[in-house]
């Protein structure tokens, strides 16, 4: 009799349709916007775009959205999410180069989130870099969350 392990579970994707607005902020649906990223269909043509699309990736929880756009040499063996943690909103507080003639780019953010019941923010500055001919997010400092 072949022994059974258990797996843990996966958490489930948050439900999501291509005309749900973008858990990004902009003003596009989910499928024109950061959908189109997530399904393998277009890549991020700047570091912003591209880190506008990691947020909705941890929104929806796509992990290996977020593992396929990690630097390889930074990049971890898996994503975990936390159940509870419910992101809120995105701010871009600030970015510098990143765009399509740059082959490097910082993004400045704040993330807002409620975990279990208490609101908190998140800011990071993350660093991107060109590999492979596409952004990845290389590395991220957090800073003072008092947003």
């Amino acid at each position: 009799m072949a022994r059974r392990t258990s797996r843990p579970a996966r958490p489930a994707r948050t439900s999501r349709t291509a005309d749900s607005p973008c858990p990004c902020g902009l003003a596009a649906s989910y499928g024109v916007c950061c959908g189109r990223f997530h399904s393998g269909q277009a890549t991020a043509p700047t570091a912003e775009l591209l880190m506008r699309s990691r947020y909705s990736a941890f929104v929806v929880r796509d992990g290996a959205y977020l593992l396929r756009t990690w630097h390889p040499g930074t990049r971890p063996a898996s994503v975990e999410f936390d159940r509870e943690m419910r992101w809120s909103g995105l701010e871009i507080l600030e970015t510098a180069d990143g765009s399509v003639f740059h082959d490097t780019g910082t993004v400045t953010f704040a993330a807002h989130y409620t975990h279990g019941d208490a609101p908190g923010a998140l800011r990071e500055r993350s660093r991107f870099e060109r590999c492979g001919g596409g952004w990845v997010y290389v590395n991220g400092t957090f800073e003072d969350s008092a947003v």
